[in-house]
């Protein structure tokens, strides 16, 4: 495939050969038909991350275009979870009084866990499917979104690494956070929403039937019939391997980018900035249908 594609409705440019398309032709302030919705969807699968620059919306028309894709995800924690708008996940260093937050703020200090490697919500049974993240004000120091390709890094994972995956499961625990960094104290009824599940390995994409690796390595805390030593250091062989630059795709935001991912066949994280610059990113986030299919 070429760079650029022009479909019957979009204009669609290729962004990374492992993945990513810029996609215009969508102006999500207003309705989409059946027939737009299924051509965009194929472009999803093909290209896994979407960039749609120029959406000037507000919350609730975000919200809406989510509902294109599924139901969108209410956040069961509430430090996080918008005021004003209940499916917007705050991805931001500034509060919803619109001051800058400390980085030492236990909203802070949680958001800068999405600088390492992770895949959103795998500690559910039904993981989400993906999510729709909006640029309101974004920062220039840093705080570029990467993504890496799933499918091609369990395709070319060594002998000896696949070897170790195939027909295992690893644990994920959203409480494995509070390890990483001293986090605010989860309560009693927020454990009790979000007990640590086991995911395979090795997962099938729903629609495309392709193979993946599946890891997150921020929930990651145990590999099924290992010690935690070696399971650990397992996800972190993992992990370093599909980092490199030939799985990854880099976003450098600019204002009102609407970036759109498929959480079922990537991983992600944002790259340090500097925290007394404001970073103001909204996100929604597709409730998963089904549980992750063992391949």
């Amino acid at each position: 495939m070429s760079d650029h594609t022009t479909t019957s409705r979009f204009i669609v440019r290729r962004l990374h050969p492992a993945l990513g398309a810029e996609v215009r032709g969508v102006d999500m302030r207003q309705p989409i038909d059946a027939a737009a919705f299924s051509e965009l969807h194929d472009i999803w699968m093909e290209h896994m991350v979407l960039v749609f620059p120029e959406q000037h919306v507000t919350d609730a028309e975000h919200v809406a275009f989510t509902r294109y894709f599924g139901e969108p995800e209410i956040f069961h924690q509430k430090i996080i979870k918008s005021e004003r708008v209940k499916e917007i996940f705050r991805v931001s260093n500034v509060d919803e009084s619109n001051n800058l937050m400390p980085p030492d703020d236990p909203i802070s200090q949680q958001l800068s866990l999405a600088q390492f490697w992770h895949t959103d919500s795998s500690y559910r049974q039904s993981p989400c499917t993906g999510a729709l993240l909006h640029g309101v004000e974004i920062s220039r120091s840093g705080g570029e979104t990467q993504f890496t390709n799933l499918y091609q890094v369990y395709d070319v994972l060594p002998d000896l690494l696949k070897s170790q995956i195939e027909g295992r499961k690893a644990r994920h625990n959203f409480g494995n956070m509070h390890v990483l960094k001293p986090l605010k104290p989860l309560t009693e009824d927020e454990k009790a929403a979000m007990p640590p599940v086991w995911q395979p390995m090795v997962r099938k994409h729903p629609v495309t039937g392709r193979k993946s690796l599946y890891i997150s390595p921020i929930y990651n805390d145990e590999v099924e019939g290992m010690t935690r030593e070696a399971g650990q250091k397992l996800i972190a062989e993992l992990t370093a391997f599909a980092a490199d630059p030939r799985f990854v795709y880099s976003h450098r935001w600019e204002t009102d980018d609407m970036l759109m991912w498929d959480n079922r066949c990537t991983m992600h994280q944002v790259t340090p900035f500097d925290p007394a610059e404001r970073r103001v990113m909204h996100r929604t986030t597709i409730v998963g249908q089904e549980p992750v299919i063992a391949a």
